[in-house]
């Protein structure tokens, strides 16, 4: 079955563009909240959880907005990708999370956001 993607936009509050950066790109950041263990080999991640682990290619970057890693096993026209937008006029920032599912499952793999992001808040302070 094909894989679709989908964006979740997740408003945090009382955060730091700068913070939430270090989070979502750096392998320390991420180890914090999306994986147990996260280690970067050039452009090659490689995220660990229990018994399991995962590699992603770092895709592209715009330092400070945007990160895009694929993850090697999946097909080649997918990927998945946070933004960070930040409004001058509220002081609210938004992480953009851009995944791919197939319809069967869209509603588990963004279940999967939510609760990695509410870790992320929560640890964070955001």
């Amino acid at each position: 079955m094909k894989k679709t993607p989908y964006k979740i936009d997740y408003v945090l509050k009382n955060g730091s563009t700068a913070v939430l950066w270090k989070l979502i790109s750096t392998p320390s950041g991420l180890s914090e909240w999306f994986a147990e263990d996260v280690e970067q080999n050039d452009n090659v991640f490689t995220f660990k959880w229990e018994n399991a682990s995962q590699k992603a290619d770092l895709v592209s970057m715009n330092a400070g907005t945007s990160i895009r890693f694929h993850w090697e096993e999946d097909p080649d026209d997918t990927y998945f990708e946070f933004q960070i937008d930040y409004s001058e006029l509220t002081g609210a920032i938004t992480l953009s999370v851009t995944d791919f599912a197939d319809s069967s499952d869209k509603k588990g793999s963004m279940g999967l956001w939510n609760s990695q992001i509410e870790t992320l808040a929560r640890r964070s302070g955001m």
